[in-house]
C-alpha cells in the first residue's frame, strides 16, 4: 500500500470541516488535520488574488487519490480546488499500516 500526504485548501473553516468530514465519513482518508490561519497569493482570472484559507492534510492510499480528489470537487465551493498529493515515504509503520486499515477497499 502507498500513503499518501494530501494538501487542500479551503476558504473557511466551516467549508474545511465540512470537506474534511465527507472524506473521513466516506474512509477515503483516516484523518485529515485542519489548519487555520492561513494568508494566500495567487493568481485567478488574469490578476493577483489575496485571502483568508484554511489549509487541509489528509492521509490516504494512493488507489483512493482520483475518487478522493473527484469527491473534493464535489463538494468544494470553488472552482478549481487545490488538492496535491505527495507520497509518504517512511514514518512510523504503525500508523501507515493505520491509514491502509481506516480507509475503504478499492473495488
Amino acid at each position: 500500500m502507498q500513503a499518501l500526504w494530501i494538501y487542500m485548501t479551503a476558504g473557511s473553516m466551516d467549508e474545511a470541516r465540512d470537506v474534511g468530514r465527507v472524506l473521513v465519513q466516506e474512509r477515503l482518508a483516516a484523518c485529515v488535520n485542519i489548519i487555520p490561519g492561513v494568508r494566500s497569493l495567487f493568481w485567478w482570472e488574469g490578476q493577483v488574488q489575496e485571502g483568508d484559507e484554511v489549509v487541509m492534510v489528509a492521509k490516504t492510499r494512493k488507489d483512493l487519490l482520483d475518487r478522493l480528489v473527484e469527491r473534493v470537487k464535489d463538494v468544494h465551493s470553488y472552482d478549481c480546488p487545490c488538492v496535491v498529493a505527495m507520497p509518504i515515504q517512511g514514518g512510523n509503520p504503525p500508523f501507515i499500516d493505520w491509514i491502509g486499515t481506516e480507509t475503504v477497499k478499492q473495488d
